[in-house]
Formats: C-alpha cells, structure tokens, sequence
C-alpha cells in the first residue's frame, strides 16, 4: 500500500512543556495547528474539518481525576483554533458530569457567552429519552452528542483495565447512559459497535489524544508508579490507527519498565481489529504513517 493512501497519525512532541505542571496554552495551540494542517496538506484546518453553520461537541474525559483526564488547556487551545470558522457559541466542550469536569479544573459555562462547557447532567440536558439499539449497543444518547453536527473526541490515553487502553474510540461511552453494560470480553465488540452508530461516526471528524501524562499500567485511574511524562500530542482523522499508536505507546512504556505487552495480562485490545472489520479505520501497522515532530 502506498503512503499517499495510508492513515496518518501524527504525533508532535513538546520537551520541557509539563516542567511546570500547568502546560502553556499558546505551545499547545501551535503544536495542534501544525498537527492539524499537515493532516489537511497545509489548509487552514478549521476549514477543512468544519462549516460555519457547525454545532461542534469536544468530547473530553474527566473520569479519572485531575491527573488523567484531559486538560483544560488543550482543550480550549482547540476550541480557540475553531472559533475564527465556528461561532463560539456553536463550540460545546462536554462530558458526562458537571462534578468531574470542575475536579478537573473546567470552568462551567451551559451558555452565558462563550465556548458552552457541561455536563450531560445539567439541568435541562440529560439523555435522550428513546432507546438507541445498533448491533450489541441499546442505550439513551446524551443529547449533548445527539444535537451537535461535528464532533472531535479528545480523550486522554492511558491504560485500561478491561479494554487494554482507553483512548479516543472508548472516550464515547461518556455519551451513552450505560456504559458499565459494555465491559464484558474486553470491551469488545462493544467499543467498536458504538462509535459504528450513526450519532457518532457519521459526526465524528478528529481524534485529539492528550499524551502529555500517560498511565501505562494500572489505569483508568491514577497511580504515580505507573504514570510518565510523554508530553505529546497524538492527532489522527483516522479514529482506529489513532487509539492503534495509542497502544503501541502504552506498549512501548511498560516494556520500559519491564511490564508484559498486554496481550500476556489478557488486555490486548482487541476492539481494533473488530473496528478495522466494521470500516471505521486501520488497525493495520502496514497501512499507517506516522509522522512525529518536535514543536
């Protein structure tokens, strides 16, 4: 296969950028142009991903605490890079909870002005009422990721316990009600059949994985044995072969540290081949490009 028809996955990298814990917000905001314009051969990227008229969710991951979870500052550095094509109003950062995204350091805004950042369950929000079934999936949507036109997952990559790792793909079971339904055989095909519904696909046009901490043993949740600077962000269109690098990082800082690949834990995650099957993208190291930079 050529290069010209591989996914891209590009990875930029940002020494020195968590010296203070608190990364800076302008370095953040150039390193996502750069990996977002080369993805569009050097097109303005707000223009290439979206329209003026876009509702856009970013799906962010609060679940673990303020340590893995994704950081406010890249988040709103991406939304800033949207807003000269979308209106702010019309940019809605989200997670399931009010609660976890103020843990995380997310100052809510259900409108007053500005990019909308909530939770599911705010008041007036909430699910769906009408069951969604698609393959092994039967859930309520939030009608956060039911109302937007445009959506970027961005997740934060660490380990998982069930599924191997929890990326951009997983970050969706955030937008259902039930998720715990979804954990049995490694998550598979359970993450694979989600992102394969229309309300996500069909919406879905970036995976932004904020690699800057990753957990590459004993996730989802904190634990500081276990837990490295990366200082990198991963940026990809092709949603599989983005969580596919995500797990040869993982990979990659437990042989580091002496720890077994996962597949010798049973973790290996093997809702990427079943994704690859369903077309959703490429878990195929031969049909992917990496491209990694220093910015």
């Amino acid at each position: 296969m050529s290069d010209v028809a591989k996914s891209i996955v590009f990875i930029i990298h940002a020494p020195g950028i968590l010296e203070k814990e608190v990364p800076s917000g302008a370095r953040l905001s150039r390193m996502l142009v750069r990996g977002m314009s080369f993805l569009t051969g050097g097109a303005d990227p707000a223009e290439v991903f979206f329209n003026a008229g876009d509702r856009i969710g970013i799906k962010v991951n609060t679940l673990g605490g303020k340590r893995v979870s994704t950081r406010p500052e890249i988040t709103l550095a991406l939304a800033g890079i949207i807003s000269p094509v979308v209106s702010p109003q019309n940019i809605t950062i989200w997670d399931r909870s009010c609660a976890e995204l103020k843990q995380c350091g997310y100052r809510l805004n259900p409108g007053r002005g500005g990019f909308r950042i909530l939770g599911t369950d705010t008041q007036g929000v909430g699910y769906e009422r009408e069951l969604t079934a698609h393959r092994s999936i039967g859930s309520l949507f939030s009608s956060i990721q039911n109302q937007v036109t445009a959506s970027i997952s961005l997740a934060v990559l660490k380990d998982h316990g069930l599924a191997g790792i929890t990326a951009g793909m997983k970050n969706y079971f955030g937008a259902i009600h039930n998720p715990n339904k979804y954990h049995d055989d490694n998550c598979n095909p359970f993450i694979a059949d989600l992102f394969d519904h229309g309300l996500i696909k069909d919406k879905h046009r970036l995976t932004v994985l904020d690699c800057l901490r990753v957990q590459y043993h004993r996730g989802p949740s904190y634990h500081r044995e276990w837990s490295r600077k990366y200082e990198s962000v991963l940026i990809s269109k092709d949603p599989v072969a983005a969580d596919f690098v995500g797990w040869t990082i993982i990979e990659r800082l437990r042989a580091e540290k002496g720890l077994p690949p996962l597949r010798e834990e049973g973790r290996e995650p093997i809702y990427l081949r079943t994704a690859e099957k369903l077309g959703l993208g490429t878990a195929n190291p031969e049909n992917i490009s990496i491209v990694e930079e220093d910015g």
